[in-house]
């Protein structure tokens, strides 16, 4: 990893936890919305994260000086994609609701609130850890050129 990789890094776990910030978001604002465009209740969505190591032929390049900086080589995360939550869908009791079944039941989103919030907190602790990582990057890269002088 060269010297922007601890940098590059943080950039891509920024972004993966903006992204999980977002979807969160829309599962919280989605959380009693019963019927959608596809029919049925809303699915929680999930982000799908992978780790972005390095290939063979991007670090060997790197350490042969040929890499080029910020390339896509880079090591950190990666959203693969986003999934729906294959949970069943809450029921609740409800025969006035418009889309209650002849039970009188209403299917509800897979969306538990309380475990969207702590995941919006840990997400929000990743997005801050990262965005510290990044300041003290430039800030020792500031500290080093001040060495110069």
């Amino acid at each position: 990893m060269g010297l922007f990789g601890a940098l590059y890094t943080s950039a891509s776990g920024l972004t993966a936890q903006r992204l999980r910030m977002d979807l969160i978001a829309g599962n919280l604002a989605n959380a009693e919305t019963t019927r959608t465009a596809q029919g049925g209740p809303y699915q929680r969505r999930v982000a799908v994260l992978a780790e972005r190591a390095p290939s063979f032929a991007g670090a060997l390049q790197g350490a042969l000086g040929s890499g080029v900086p910020g390339a896509s080589d880079e090591a950190g995360v990666a959203v693969v994609g986003i999934a729906a939550d294959p949970s069943p869908p809450r029921l609740r009791y409800d025969p006035t609701h418009p889309d209650a079944d002849a039970q009188g039941y209403v299917r509800l989103p897979n969306v538990d609130t309380v475990s969207e919030m702590v995941d919006l907190i840990s997400a929000s602790r990743a997005y801050e850890a990262n965005a510290t990582a990044i300041t003290d990057f430039k800030n020792m890269v500031r500290r080093a050129l001040d060495i110069g002088r």
